[in-house]
């Protein structure tokens, strides 16, 4: 049972929110006295010192309505003041995207938001900013004209941020992933033995130089499986369906897509370090 400094603390932050919501939103006391449907009196009562007496359920809910916050922060169980839900769009958006995963100007604005905290990526091909230009070219060539050059030059723009940024960077790619790309497999049916090559170059020069902050883990889809996602450290983390991309803010889903991705690396089949080694043997491979 709620004793009487409970009851004066409560009726102290509903009149102090209420005083401050109607002062931000412009309304007078009679306009909020007609919204809810009560007296100018009643709102008067609402709003003076000291009365511990709180309104009904019903007027705090019609309060909150009219003044475009919620019920729970007026009554001082929430420090946010949106109402349920303006918190929900702005914990969870769809943004829609264009053929390259993690090459438009959206995701590089996330990039740059989470400058500093360690970044985790599991891309749906190879990631597109360890990619060479004519595997660039020879991806995005057949979506339009234009499209590889606007792939080249944000896959460009992208690794110069790496090289600037204190961020870390984890990448977890698909054991079959690579070794399809080697031997121009499945999606990458077609692709040249020239480019494949070059490109198993490109990935282990850029590893050697950038790692450890950037340490790429390869793991069995056989045993684990993994939808396309990108942590951006506690900020957010987001999910790429192929025209569109979920983004989470709320920190339970950000804490549980990194514990996703925790997962991909304890169980990798191929761990950062041992990395390297593996890019050589497919490259040797290529020239057996």
């Amino acid at each position: 049972m709620q004793n009487l400094s409970d009851k004066r603390r409560i009726a102290a932050t509903f009149r102090d929110r209420l005083s401050a919501a109607l002062m931000t939103s412009g309304i007078s006391r009679a306009g909020l006295a007609r919204a809810v449907g009560v007296d100018r009196s009643s709102v008067t009562q609402m709003l003076a010192e000291g009365d511990t007496r709180m309104p009904g359920g019903h007027v705090v809910a019609a309060c909150a309505q009219a003044l475009d916050v919620s019920a729970d922060w007026l009554l001082g169980l929430t420090n946010r003041p949106e109402q349920a839900g303006a918190l929900l769009d702005s914990s969870f958006s769809i943004s829609e995207t264009g053929r390259a995963t993690g090459l438009d100007d959206q995701i590089f604005a996330w990039h740059r938001e989470a400058e500093g905290y360690k970044i985790r990526h599991v891309p749906a091909t190879l990631p597109d900013m360890l990619k060479t230009n004519a595997m660039l070219r020879w991806e995005y060539a057949p979506v339009t004209h234009r499209r590889p050059d606007a792939a080249i030059d944000a896959a460009a723009e992208r690794l110069d941020w790496m090289r600037l940024s204190e961020s870390d960077y984890e990448i977890a790619i698909a054991l079959h992933e690579l070794e399809s790309f080697a031997r121009a497999e499945g999606y990458y049916t077609g692709l040249s033995a020239e480019i494949r090559r070059a490109q198993l170059d490109w990935l282990l020069e850029i590893y050697t130089q950038f790692y450890p902050s950037l340490r790429i883990f390869l793991f069995d889809a056989r045993q684990l499986w993994s939808a396309p996602v990108t942590v951006f450290g506690p900020k957010m983390a987001v999910i790429y369906l192929g025209q569109h991309f979920l983004a989470f803010r709320d920190r339970d889903r950000v804490r549980t897509l990194s514990q996703h991705f925790d997962w991909l690396v304890r169980e990798a089949t191929v761990s950062a370090r041992a990395v390297p080694d593996h890019l050589r043997a497919l490259r040797a491979a290529l020239d057996d």
